[in-house]
């Protein structure tokens, strides 16, 4: 293991001498060293890592690793000494997660390796991933043995379901299987997504690349190392005869062998028999495939580029330090014949600077380096050579929103995909509907409902409606709200108009009949009923007619305050004058005979102490009403969907029903004094039109009550002035009718002997 870091210290001595400026050579450097190393470039595996970091930790001695990317590493508590140029696998595991999210993707497979390091990454993956809205279809582990009997249950499980994009973030050597296995049970048309550890692996056959057509891989990010390349193709057999391994590369890389290499008898037996070119030294790197040399594609390279610059700048600080300046105890600096590694761990935690690639170089508070991916698509080109193309990239040190850039049109989907492949549980619901889960299956899974009324959804696959504002309602497809539609009963509106004409109708023809009294007022039918009180009951039932339009309109606090009070008073009225018109008739025959105590109650007296009692009852009521709590207009938001219903809130309702029941009182006991008049003779007796119409006036209250109770809106108001209207009409056609029919057609019969028929009335009169 350390033999290996002491290979970077030639690598470290080259670079210290290109920061200071020095032409020191490595004994020298060594010199100023001395015997301590001031920090260890490696190891790449995390298993390797694990330990070697806990003991060096102990001693506080600096740490660059370029290939552990388990998250522990991140704790400082336990490794306060360890760094590292590759990203964190949480990182990844974010990265992954905004890629899903960016193709909207919510339905996902993950399979991992069976051991400890992979639980941690796990768990931070199946976090990130419900951060980003999906879920996890399934999430299979590949057990380290037995594995080809769980890799056939995990592709067949995998065959059964809707998933169409699976995460494989799983080391070299579990995934290559894995996927010769998919390719054996002819598992096509998913989309995978390669992790750093396997993704642009130069041990993918030809057939897994054809399976991996189409999908994604990350990568650790590519770098620029200036004039490595031309070190690279630099590389010569004959200049580097101490390398051991550069003769062994060569006949890998150009398939020939070393004819006078006397190591290889097997080799030097297939040259002479012609199977096989022997190695001359001339062949030229430069024709070699990228997949065989790569000289362009720096990614570990690029990590121990910047491992190896990273503790050079620390020693350059170290050395650079100037008396009274430093970061030790009284300003001090370190000796530079005989500082600690713990030294170089200080100046190794602040340092920041741009490589030659133009590409700063941090550690943050947890010795990371900047989270830097590069996001590749597998391509496979016509002629059928599979290629990498970087489709976009993931910076964790960019602001929020600008991480993860991917570029669509470079990416080319698989044959199965000609555009953006969907993996999803459930459909999107659109707008008007919401997402309800499935019971006993993740919140991907889900039914799309509509909202309630009054409630919207305007985006794709929201859980809750909103609630439109008060003065808005849902549209019919329940994605937008719309401005509710305002009632009220108008002259413009039909019903309005229908009402508002049959009510000005009826008080003409009312103030008509009124003026066919008066003009034949000296008439025996007019006198014998009381014309006073005849005029006064057609006046009432006139303002009865027009008391309905207050009630047509806009409800403004006027009107609300005074329609109900108006009608209660002009009906107390109109109900008072029936009512006198029938006591009047009972005194009348009463007090024909002499000896008869009613006699003193004959006259106009009666009737008027009456109807100024009974409305003066009414009068109090109404009132009480306006005084304590009146009638007032509001908006209705309740009573109908999506309507705003301007009515009048009749304040204290027990009140209202009082001056109703107060008029039912009235009404009643017209109808029973007349129903018990109704047998007195003689023809001019009216008490049996007054009987019949009390009958209607009742019929029509009594059913105004469950109708005006069980109606909404502006039709609760029409209910109220169709009942004003036809119950003022039974009275005005009842009482009147008769007389003018008498009056205009019949005056032959409106005559005092025809009234009087066979007995005399002069007593009674």
């Amino acid at each position: 293991m350390y033999d290996g870091c002491f290979s970077e210290v030639r690598a470290l001595d080259n670079t210290f001498r290109l920061l200071s400026g020095k032409k020191a050579s490595l004994p020298n450097y060594r010199r100023h060293l001395g015997p301590m190393l001031p920090g260890i470039v490696g190891d790449e595996p995390s298993a390797s890592c694990l330990p070697m970091a806990k003991v060096l930790g102990m001693y506080r001695y600096p740490q660059i690793s370029f290939g552990a990317a388990i998250p522990s590493f991140s704790n400082k508590a336990q490794f306060p000494s360890f760094f590292r140029t590759i990203s964190s696998n949480k990182h990844q595991s974010t990265a992954m997660a905004q890629l899903i999210q960016h193709f909207g993707w919510t339905w996902i497979g993950v399979t991992a390796p069976d051991n400890d390091y992979a639980q941690e990454t796990i768990q931070i993956m199946k976090s990130e991933i419900a951060k980003a809205g999906a879920c996890l279809a399934f999430l299979e582990v590949i057990p380290k043995t037995d594995y080809e009997k769980k890799m056939v249950e995990i592709i067949q499980k995998i065959k059964k379901m809707s998933v169409n994009v699976i995460i494989a973030n799983t080391p070299v050597q579990y995934v290559i299987p894995f996927l010769e296995e998919v390719i054996k049970q002819n598992l096509s048309g998913k989309v995978w997504i390669g992790a750093t550890s396997w993704s642009i692996s130069t041990d993918l056959s030809k057939q897994i690349k054809v399976l991996l057509n189409g999908s994604l891989g990350f990568a650790i990010h590519r770098g620029e190392i200036s004039g490595f390349k031309e070190v690279l193709y630099s590389v010569d057999p004959f200049k580097s005869t101490d390398d051991i391994f550069v003769k062994k590369f060569w006949e890998e890389a150009f398939g020939c062998k070393w004819y006078n290499d006397g190591n290889n008898q097997t080799g030097m037996k297939e040259v002479n028999a012609g199977k096989i070119q022997p190695c001359t030294g001339l062949e030229k790197l430069e024709t070699l495939d990228i997949t065989v040399y790569d000289v362009n594609n720096f990614r570990f390279t690029y990590s121990v580029y910047n491992a190896v610059y990273s503790l050079a700048h620390a020693l350059h600080q170290l050395f650079a330090c100037k008396p009274g300046e430093g970061p030790f105890q009284n300003r001090s600096c370190a000796s530079l014949t005989r500082f600690e590694p713990w030294q170089v761990l200080l100046f190794l935690k602040n340092i920041k600077f741009k490589n030659k690639a133009g590409e700063d170089v941090f550690y943050d508070e947890n010795g990371d380096f900047p989270a830097l991916f590069d996001i590749q698509n597998w391509q496979m080109s016509p002629d059928g050579v599979g290629r990498y193309i970087k489709a976009g990239s993931f910076d964790g040190s960019a602001p929020p929103g600008q991480t993860l850039i991917i570029n669509e049109s470079a990416i080319m989907w698989s044959a199965e995909h000609m555009q953006t492949p969907r993996s999803v549980c459930s459909d999107s619901c659109t707008p008007g509907l919401r997402q309800v889960t499935r019971e006993g299956q993740p919140v991907c899974c889900f039914n799309c409902i509509p909202c309630p009324k009054g409630e919207i959804t305007n985006e794709t696959d929201l859980r809750e409606c909103i609630k439109c504002p008060q003065e808005q309602w849902s549209s019919d497809k329940q994605d937008t709200c719309v401005p509710r539609v305002v009632e009220f009963l108008s002259y413009e509106d039909p019903l309005g108009a229908a009402l508002a004409s049959i009510a000005t109708v009826l008080s003409l023809l009312t103030a008509a009949i009124l003026c066919v009294f008066m003009r034949y007022r000296e008439t025996s039918i007019v006198k014998a009923n009381n014309r006073d009180l005849s005029y006064l009951l057609l006046l009432s039932l006139c303002l009865c007619f027009l008391c309905s339009l207050i009630f047509i309109g806009q409800p403004l606090k006027f009107n609300c305050m005074f329609r109900q009070v108006s009608f209660g008073m002009i009906f107390s009225v109109c109900i008072s004058c029936i009512l006198a018109k029938t006591i009047t008739v009972i005194i009348a025959f009463t007090a024909t005979n002499p000896n008869s105590s009613m006699r003193k109650w004959v006259g106009p007296k009666t009737p008027t102490i009456i109807i100024i009692t009974c409305t003066l009852i009414q009068f109090v009521i109404c009132v009480v009403w306006l005084a304590k709590n009146p009638s007032f207009p509001q908006n209705n938001f309740v009573s109908e969907e999506g309507k705003i219903i301007l009515e009048c809130n009749e304040g204290s309702i027990v009140i209202f029903y009082y001056m109703l029941g107060y008029l039912g009182v009235l009404a009643c006991l017209s109808f029973l004094i007349a129903f018990l008049a109704r047998v007195l003779p003689d023809t001019f007796n009216e008490a049996k039109y007054i009987t019949f119409s009390m009958i209607v006036f009742a019929s029509v209250w009594i059913s105004f009550v469950p109708a005006y109770l069980s109606t909404k809106g502006k039709y609760m108001v029409s209910v109220e002035i169709f009942a004003i209207l036809s119950s003022s009409t039974g009275l005005l056609s009842c009482i009147f009718f008769p007389k003018c029919y008498i009056i205009l057609l019949r005056p032959e019969l409106n005559t005092k002997e025809h009234l009087i028929g066979k007995q005399s009335l002069a007593t009674k009169t």
